[in-house]
């Protein structure tokens, strides 16, 4: 909340607020066909009045939730813009579309994608993973037909599922750290957790959704036609080594995140601090940028001029992505401020549900009312620490209970969450196809990871 501002609504109206609010943001982009840019600050304005925001404040809520989403976002998807105009142009999608379908034949390829996904998930942030994968996806897509979510769907699903259960990802390590959680043991559940939930939610289901809403490949990432006067497109080897090289960097960042939060280095250390500015996930890319700029490009026969101008047309089509995923961040960080989540979170301690079971709802009320999965994550975790340390819960029911906290800080995602209109601009979605695709997806996401969660932690003596 802004400094020196006290909340005097009850939690009745606050929710009846974040309630009319989503429902007024819908009516604009959806009946009154309104840019979905406008319409999250126009409704990120009216709510922060409405709510009893100081007019003083009202700017700076606003500005900082869009710039702190933008920090997170506008570098990954720009960078990433660019490394899969590259990697397009050179013809190396294709030829690494080419060699995924050989290996695992056509109908298999939407699960080769996925396991693909969940392999470069485990160190890999969410949208940095996904910005990476795009190229190939829709280069599989183009290829074998039918429609551009049969084939992201499970991508997208994959890298969720790792960025919520499994450390080194912030949520949970976060988490962990407030409740005492081991690190190794989470990591064992997590996985135990993930890998069914992706096959079930993400893959079956992405699979089952693509089929049913079958929508064109998008053009603004992918760059178009490849270059004539380039020499022969690249080998798979070559384009999967480039695609792995910031993968491995940031997966250098995660795990000296894991260490110091395990204890086995010092995190305030001048040679730790360089190593995580330098693997950081914006830094990652650009040097993959760089290094695809000559091993794609110059190397290939194509003058720097042509590689700047290549790069420089990679911008232009995802600008109203990145508006739009800021302008999510904004309205999600108006709730916030205005202690909405806070409201309801409140509410919901007091039930008097078994632990395990509170927390997923307390995380999925999080999520629902300011839309990071992380920060649902974190929150709830804290919320609950009490209740963990008085009943001196351990082990794997302890690890089990952070993954429940995690399976409700995925589910229903919906408007106020950047990653929503992530998804569904780089898929090329309306808002409604995007509510009855991800949203769902993420849904059932959430619910058969806490239901594994549950079974894990019955088992384990919980």
């Amino acid at each position: 909340m802004p400094e020196g501002f006290q909340q005097t609504l009850g939690a009745g109206s606050l929710l009846a607020i974040a309630a009319g609010a989503i429902v007024l943001l819908l009516v604009l982009i959806i009946q009154f066909r309104i840019h979905a840019f406008i319409a999250l600050v126009l409704v990120s304005l009216v709510t922060a009045f409405v709510a009893g925001l100081p007019a003083s404040a009202v700017l700076d809520v606003l500005t900082s939730g869009f710039g702190s989403t933008l920090a997170s976002v506008a570098l990954l998807v720009g960078f990433g813009a660019m490394l899969g105009r590259l990697v397009e142009v050179s013809g190396g999608a294709q030829t690494l579309s080419d060699a995924l379908i050989a290996k695992f034949g056509e109908e298999r390829a939407p699960l080769a994608l996925g396991i693909a996904a969940l392999i470069f998930g485990f160190p890999i942030f969410f949208d940095a993973g996904l910005v990476v994968m795009l190229p190939i996806v829709f280069s599989v897509a183009r290829r074998l037909g039918g429609g551009v979510l049969r084939y992201g769907l499970p991508v997208a699903g994959a890298f969720s599922c790792m960025h919520a259960f499994v450390p080194p990802h912030p949520g949970p390590v976060a988490s962990a750290e407030l409740l005492g959680a081991d690190i190794g043991i989470l990591t064992i559940v997590g996985l135990i957790v993930a890998i069914p939930t992706w096959f079930l939610a993400g893959y079956l289901y992405g699979v089952w959704s693509g089929s049913k809403f079958v929508l064109k490949v998008p053009d603004f990432l992918s760059g178009g036609e490849r270059e004539e006067d380039m020499a022969e497109p690249p080998k798979p080897s070559t384009v999967i080594l480039l695609l792995l090289l910031p993968l491995a960097i940031i997966f250098v960042n995660t795990g000296l995140d894991a260490a110091r939060a395990a204890g086995m280095v010092n995190g305030d250390a001048g040679w730790f601090q360089f190593l995580r500015a330098i693997c950081a996930t914006p830094i990652a890319l650009l040097i993959a940028v760089l290094v695809a700029s000559y091993v794609l490009g110059i190397r290939r026969g194509l003058d720097k001029l042509r590689v700047e101008s290549l790069l420089n047309s990679a911008l232009g089509p995802v600008c109203a992505i990145i508006l739009i995923t800021g302008a999510g961040g904004m309205f999600g960080g108006v709730l916030k401020a205005t202690g909405i989540g806070d409201a309801l979170a409140d509410t919901l301690s007091g039930v008097g549900l078994p632990l395990i079971v509170s927390g997923f709802v307390i995380a999925l009320a999080l999520r629902v009312a300011q839309g990071s999965a992380t920060v649902a994550l974190i929150t709830s975790a804290g919320l609950i620490q009490p209740a963990i340390a008085s009943q001196e819960i351990t082990g794997f029911p302890l690890a089990a209970i952070v993954v429940a906290l995690a399976s409700g800080s995925l589910a229903l995602s919906h408007v106020n969450d950047s990653g929503f209109w992530l998804v569904g601009r780089f898929m090329d979605m309306d808002v409604k196809t995007t509510l009855k695709t991800w949203t769902v997806m993420e849904t059932l996401i959430g619910v058969i990871g806490f239901a594994i969660a549950c079974l894990l932690y019955v088992a384990f003596g919980g």
